[in-house]
C-alpha cells in the first residue's frame, strides 16, 4: 500500500477558511478508486511537544491499495478539480508519500 500524506499551510488560516479546505478534501478527495483509508482535519493546536512539527492548519491523509492507485488519483479529474478550486489559498504543500505495510 502507499501511504499519501498531505499538509497545507494556509494564507488565510482562519477556521473558516480551514473548514472550507477539510469540506473539499473530503467532496473531491475520500471517494477515489483503490482507497483503503481516507482522513483529513485540521492540526491538534493543544499539542505542543518538541517534536511536533506545528507548521501547517489542514492534514490529509489517504492509503491507496497500490502504487498505481496512487498515480491514477494523481491525475484524476477530481483531483485536479480540488486543485484548481483552493490552491489560490495555500502558502506552503508538504507532501510525504510512503510505502506501508
Amino acid at each position: 500500500m502507499l501511504a499519501h500524506n498531505v499538509f497545507f499551510s494556509l494564507n488565510d488560516s482562519s477556521a473558516a477558511a480551514k473548514t472550507k479546505l477539510v469540506e473539499a478534501c473530503k467532496k473531491y478527495l475520500a471517494q477515489h478508486p483503490g482507497t483503503v483509508f481516507f482522513a483529513c482535519g485540521t492540526r491538534a493546536t493543544e499539542l505542543h511537544r518538541p517534536v511536533n512539527d506545528l507548521d501547517f492548519d489542514v492534514a490529509l491523509h489517504v492509503v491507496f491499495q497500490t502504487k498505481a492507485d496512487h498515480d491514477a488519483y494523481q491525475t484524476a479529474p477530481l483531483h485536479d478539480q480540488f486543485i484548481a478550486e483552493n490552491k489560490a489559498n495555500w502558502k506552503n504543500v508538504r507532501v510525504f508519500d510512503s510505502l506501508v505495510g
